[in-house]
């Protein structure tokens, strides 16, 4: 293992064990860990980060919007629970990095980003990398992706004001929906939603966390497809 994935890792698991009375665990999925060592974080950086690409914070990848750091998106990838068979929805591509996480531990993941620049971005930069197992499209995830619903789980990586009902709608029974809530520049918790096999849903803050915000409902849906 490279020094920097390496130090990454340690990073990870330190910050694990500082939130632990939070997160109500004392160390993530290996399999979710697996995933964060294969995926190489300084190819969803600008190339003039690259040198800072592993370390534990979040860095700006142009149009205003962040690359989260490697402990969170850990952390959300670990409260997901993905499974080989599940077929998951990412809202907020951003440069596609927690994208490629995601799809190391699932069947499909279907991934919205509402700009378009990043969207057709991340898509060429997920082929270029060969992840084969990924549909990406550009538009407002706030409304989600009917069309393929119902998702084993959905991750959001934008913080909403409050959470969207139809992303609620679009989990299956028995799934997990991990999304940030709050304003911007104020508290945001991350939060997980589980919803039980009679449909009702259970919401757990885990952590205080800090988002750039998700595009809101009164904006145009799901538009084109940002894969060739």
């Amino acid at each position: 293992m490279k020094p920097r994935i390496k130090r990454m890792i340690a990073d990870i698991e330190s910050e694990v064990a500082f939130t632990r009375h939070f997160i109500g665990k004392n160390k993530l999925a290996p399999e979710v860990m697996t995933a964060m060592r294969n995926t190489p974080r300084e190819e969803f950086v600008p190339p003039e980060l690259q040198a800072y690409a592993y370390d534990n914070g979040a860095l700006p990848i142009g149009q205003g919007q962040t690359i989260s750091q490697p402990y969170i998106v850990a952390l959300m990838t670990d409260l997901l629970q993905p499974h080989k068979d599940d077929k998951v929805l990412e809202v907020g591509t951003g440069s596609g990095y927690q994208t490629a996480v995601l799809s190391q531990l699932v069947t499909m993941v279907y991934t919205i980003e509402v700009i378009k620049e990043l969207a057709e971005a991340a898509a060429e930069r997920l082929q270029r990398l060969h992840y084969t197992n990924i549909v990406a499209r550009i538009g407002n995830g706030y409304h989600g992706w009917p069309e393929h619903a119902p998702y084993d789980g959905i991750i959001v990586t934008a913080a909403a004001s409050h959470i969207p009902q139809a992303l609620i709608e679009q989990l299956k029974p028995g799934g997990r929906l991990v999304i940030p809530i709050g304003l911007p520049y104020m508290r945001q918790e991350l939060m997980l939603i589980e919803k039980d096999d009679e449909n009702n849903t259970h919401v757990k803050d885990i952590l205080g966390v800090a988002f750039v915000p998700l595009q809101e409902e009164d904006t145009e849906g799901v538009g084109d497809e940002a894969t060739s």
